[in-house]
């Protein structure tokens, strides 16, 4: 008989806290849970249709930037969503890189327009912060990718990939884990797809399904027996787990990461000093970052880059 499928109805009362370290990075829903693509393992299942969060205006950022820096951030990151379909974004980075410090987006990089990325080539060279971008793609060909991401995405990610390095990026590909594939042959795949269009030491990060939103209906969700214990954290590293140094803000507040937006119970505050307490790691959710570990971060040592 199958476990039955976890929801946040049935979350796990007797949980394991972890504490906020200090706040080193902030995470913005700046694309809300608008995209323009509907792809099939979104775990907040983000569509053109889907404005359950909206877009974070330039204003909202700024006032979350100042909390921010107040609180000693270092580093911003940008999702979504489908963060360049927001219409403040170049504006948003631009001011962040000038006056707050590192960002990152992370783009499905099929909506750059030659103005877009003329611009953020030259906010790059610009700031003294550094500017990266991070593409999600899920497949070496178009058989691989487009059931996962849809019709056609496959070529106009390449498309954004090829266009970003030209405009001096060196973009982070992201690939969700949806392949019964050796890991070996996969990034293989990959190194040489990247190659052929002139990425020639691309960085390659693979993450682990996260089983809410769509990614339950495509295969399933988590179950009674995904979850942490007071055991399980006496030999982890706290600095695994996003929320030990990171919050998400939102035009709706501030919630513990970005992997939890669709949680009510993950929702900490209206603003970041008032975020900066305990958390306790309830969600089944919380299973695949003990897992994996730092798995929203750019760090790819949880995985593997392939250079050759």
């Amino acid at each position: 008989m199958p476990l039955p499928l976890i929801t946040d109805d049935s979350l796990f009362p007797d949980a394991p806290t972890i504490a906020i370290k200090q706040l080193e990075a902030v995470w913005f829903q700046v694309g809300g849970t608008i995209c323009n693509l509907r792809c099939h393992h979104c775990f907040i299942s983000c569509t053109p249709e889907n404005d359950k969060f909206k877009f974070m205006t330039l204003q909202m950022c700024r006032r979350f930037l100042d909390q921010a820096k107040e609180l000693g951030a270092k580093e911003y990151y940008f999702t979504g969503g489908e963060p360049f379909a927001n219409p403040d974004m170049i504006d948003i980075l631009e001011l962040t890189l000038s006056k707050y410090g590192p960002a990152t987006v992370l783009t499905n990089a099929t909506i750059l327009t030659e103005e877009k990325l003329t611009r953020l080539g030259q906010m790059a060279t610009a700031n003294e912060h550094h500017l990266e971008i991070r593409v999600s793609l899920d497949g070496y060909t178009r058989d691989m990718n487009d059931p996962i991401r849809g019709p056609g995405t496959f070529d106009r990610a390449i498309a954004g990939i090829k266009a970003l390095v030209q405009h001096g990026f060196q973009p982070i590909l992201t690939i969700t884990r949806t392949w019964n594939d050796c890991d070996e042959k996969v990034l293989k795949g990959f190194v040489a797809l990247l190659a052929g269009i002139g990425y020639a030491q691309p960085r390659l990060k693979i993450l682990p399904s996260i089983k809410l939103g769509a990614e339950v209906d495509r295969t399933s969700g988590y179950t009674e027996t995904d979850r942490i214990t007071h055991d399980m954290m006496q030999q982890k590293d706290p600095a695994q787990f996003l929320c030990h140094t990171s919050r998400l803000v939102t035009d709706q507040g501030v919630w513990v990461c970005p992997i939890l937006l669709d949680s009510t119970h993950a929702r900490m505050s209206d603003s970041l000093q008032g975020a900066m307490h305990d958390y306790p790691l309830r969600h089944s959710a919380c299973y695949t970052c003990w897992q994996h570990g730092a798995i929203c971060s750019n760090n790819t040592t949880s995985c593997t880059t392939a250079n050759n």
